[in-house]
């Protein structure tokens, strides 16, 4: 019951205040639409070191002073990073006509290229939560040792670098619904070659790697396409109703993984459930409308 309430309710309800709908909100209403996406970018980039840093120490320190003196050293990081939210403010960058919160939510429920990013946005949490609760099960159940599912989440971090920031820069140059498509069907194509190649070392570290590059490109995208499409106003309302969609799949995700190799003793299911999930998306985003509302471009002409 503890660990429902710490980690489920707890942490569920502090990743609610400070994930990407919130700060990605905030940077996208005070950049312009042509730069819009890089900022974005930029901002998942950085944000990735962190996963890359934390998660082969937060497994070094598990193994050297358990997991309950890990998690208070964790509180306490932080709680050193809520004085930095104060730079997150200052005036929407495009304001538009006057617009009730109401208005916008019924006016992108109108969309349906909102909705396409909603469903498609699910697939992403569904992917992101599954490799990251199982991943390291899943190579101990291959007879590697524990370390290296700790050091490919790492590597996912840092490519997630790497990937976040070309994202945002290709952005601001390419169609961001082929993008998006694009690395939907990459990952289904990482996942199919990742279950019938052998399970090595090499193959796992590999495939956290080139995970990282597709990992939370997305993110950037679908916000900046929110965006674009809606103006900045509310966006970071309406890319939170899709970021939930996100957490929904995140949470299916993750049980799923662990309800199948219960009743299997086999995640295999799941990888080719994810690889098929990844052409569903890679699909549903080709026919997104991505052009502005005639309001948004009204008001980005002013």
């Amino acid at each position: 019951m503890h660990a429902y309430l710490g980690l489920g309710v707890l942490i569920g309800l502090g990743l609610s205040g400070t994930s990407f709908a919130i700060a990605f909100g905030a940077v996208g209403r005070v950049v312009s639409n042509e730069r819009r996406a890089l900022a974005l970018g930029m901002a998942g980039s950085i944000g990735s070191i962190g996963q890359f840093a934390m998660v082969p120490m937060g497994q070094a320190f598990i193994s050297a002073y358990g997991w309950s003196t890990v998690l208070l050293i964790l509180s306490v990081v932080v709680l050193v990073t809520i004085p930095l939210a104060g730079v997150l403010k200052g005036k929407p960058a495009e304001v538009g006509a006057a617009q009730s919160l109401g208005e916008a939510l019924r006016e992108a429920s109108g969309h349906g290229g909102y909705r396409l990013l909603i469903c498609g946005f699910f697939v992403c949490g569904f992917h992101v939560a599954y490799i990251g609760t199982h991943l390291p099960a899943y190579v101990v159940d291959k007879g590697l040792p524990p370390h290296i599912g700790a050091w490919a989440l790492g590597l996912v971090g840092l490519f997630n670098i790497i990937g976040s920031a070309l994202a945002g820069v290709l952005g601001g140059r390419i169609s961001k619904r082929y993008l998006l498509s694009s690395l939907y069907f990459s990952r289904a194509l990482l996942f199919s070659a990742f279950l019938v190649t052998p399970v090595t070392e090499a193959s796992v570290l590999l495939f956290g790697a080139i995970m990282g590059l597709i990992w939370l490109s997305t993110v950037p995208l679908t916000s900046a396409l929110v965006a674009q499409i809606f103006g900045p106003r509310y966006m970071a309302t309406l890319f939170g109703i899709v970021f939930l969609s996100h957490q929904v799949g995140a949470f299916l995700g993750a049980w799923l993984g662990g309800y199948v190799y219960d009743l299997t003793g086999s995640y295999t299911i799941v990888w080719w459930i994810a690889a098929a999930l990844g052409l569903i998306s890679a699909a549903i985003h080709l026919p997104i409308n991505e052009k502005p509302l005639p309001r948004v471009a009204a008001a980005a002409a002013e």
